[in-house]
């Protein structure tokens, strides 16, 4: 099982950008699809997760702005982020849960400047 993160670029602050994660082969049951992010010399931290009831959470740093939704069809996962910041600047990572097993993606950039 592999995942895919796509959708990170540059952007100036303000703009929206949306990252999207999708798997490849077969993931039974995933319970947990969720971002993290890690910015330079930062510990890596979660920024939003959806669970198999479609319940949410998010980091108090991006609630408002940010919003993570689900494919199950697809085995994908996205996060519209608007209004973004210069301190939202990071590699953001997927993660996927199904029972004991974790998926991490490979990372994308955002990076929000001017």
């Amino acid at each position: 099982v592999q995942l895919q993160a796509s959708g990170g670029g540059l952007v100036q602050p303000g703009g929206s950008l949306r990252l999207s994660c999708a798997a490849s082969g077969s993931i039974f049951s995933i319970n947990v699809m969720g971002w993290y992010r890690q910015a330079p010399g930062k510990e890596r931290e979660l920024v939003a997760r959806i669970f198999s009831s479609s319940s949410t959470y998010y980091a108090d740093s991006v609630k408002g702005r940010f919003t993570i939704s689900r494919d199950n069809a697809k085995n994908t996962v996205y996060l519209q982020m608007n209004s973004l910041k210069a301190e939202d600047t990071a590699v953001y990572y997927c993660n996927f849960r199904s029972g004991t097993f974790e998926y991490w993606g490979q990372g994308t950039q955002v990076t929000v400047s001017s």
